[in-house]
């Protein structure tokens, strides 16, 4: 993605980029829902834990918060 940003969006470097990015995007989100998670957004994952969502963002270690159906991102509790 940062190398996206310094190249001129009209060359062939950044289309080639930009498709790469997004393959691997694309995998890594249907990964996640393979193991019965939802990519939220980039790398940004909710388990659904049945009266919520366990959640885990890149670069945090481990699933450490929780928040509510519809408390989303910003209700996020740390939770260990």
């Amino acid at each position: 993605m940062q190398q996206l940003d310094h190249l001129d969006e009209q060359t062939p470097e950044h289309a080639q980029l930009r498709g790469s990015v997004t393959r691997i995007v694309t995998s890594w989100a249907e990964a996640v829902q393979e193991l019965g998670a939802e990519a939220k957004g980039l790398w940004l994952v909710d388990f659904d834990a049945g009266s919520g969502y366990y959640c885990w963002k890149h670069p945090e270690p481990t699933v450490s918060h929780y928040h509510g159906y519809d408390d989303g991102f910003a209700g996020r509790m740390k939770i260990v």
